[in-house]
């Protein structure tokens, strides 16, 4: 069952046994982002916002954690990163491959990603994330893992250091990344290259900004002479904040219905359309 049939089920039992809410309840349905933004939520945003204002807006995409058969987490997504893709291109005069010169295109790109592939972004932390690793510790059986998990809820950049090293998740949770996912360069076996180009994919932090990620960039790849430029323009987005009426109620409906599940609000690394 998706989620949609889940909200619409849950609204139909509601009206089944009589209930009365203190306040509008509003079922909103739209296409997700897999679709893009013509007729998702942020066409709805943009187009029709006073049918969806509301104190809060509760959505899919938390997810949960399970060992073993056992239930073990709860999460609830109160922020995600944000996606912008980058285009770095090289261009050259070329030439005959009989006449190499140092002065390549695809030379010059490829030292740039690797300088990109060994670079690590600063580890920064927001109420979220701390949040998470402070409360993801209670289930983590590694007890020197959990110390520093709950040593990063405190803020402590020495543990969250040594935690992002222990997986892709908990790095990227805690830092913007960028990561070279398509290559293109040259046009003929026996020429020197004219261009050659890459896509660079980077999930930036909430309240991010794509222009500042793009002089990152191009300060990591100075002196190559790689270009730098944005493919589209990213959707902002801040973090969330935790709201403790709302937090406090997932809880305990948790603790009623999953005793001993431990709560924990996440942000996403991938995109959503609940940015």
């Amino acid at each position: 069952m998706c989620s949609s049939d889940l909200f619409v089920a849950n609204l139909i039992r509601l009206k089944e046994e009589g209930f009365t809410p203190d306040r509008d309840v509003i079922l909103a349905l739209t296409a997700d982002e897999e679709s893009g933004d013509a007729n998702g939520v942020d066409w709805l945003v943009k187009n029709h916002r006073p049918l969806i204002d509301a104190g809060y807006a509760l959505n899919e995409g938390g997810r949960g954690l399970m060992k073993n058969g056992r239930y073990l987490v709860n999460e609830v997504q109160a922020a995600e990163k944000i996606y912008q893709d980058y285009r770095l291109e090289v261009k050259n005069a070329g030439g005959h491959s009989s006449l190499p010169v140092r002065d390549n295109a695809i030379t010059h790109l490829a030292g740039g990603l690797a300088r990109l592939g060994d670079f690590d972004f600063p580890i920064r932390l927001n109420d979220i994330t701390r949040a998470y690793f402070d409360r993801y510790a209670a289930v983590e059986p590694d007890s020197s893992s959990a110390a520093d998990m709950r040593a990063v809820g405190r803020g402590d950049m020495t543990a969250a250091q040594r935690v992002a090293a222990r997986s892709p998740l908990f790095n990227a949770a805690m830092r913007p990344t960028c990561v070279a996912t398509r290559l293109e360069g040259g046009h003929a076996n026996n020429a020197l290259p004219q261009r050659a180009a890459a896509i660079v994919n980077c999930r930036l932090l909430p309240g991010d900004s794509p222009d500042a990620m793009r002089r990152d960039l191009q300060r990591i790849v100075a002196d190559l002479a790689i270009q730098v430029t944005p493919i589209d323009a990213a959707n902002i987005s801040a973090a969330g904040t935790l709201v403790p009426e709302i937090m406090t109620t997932v809880d305990r409906l948790t603790a009623a219905m999953f005793p001993g599940v431990v709560v924990v609000p996440v942000m996403s690394t991938g995109a959503t359309d609940g940015l």
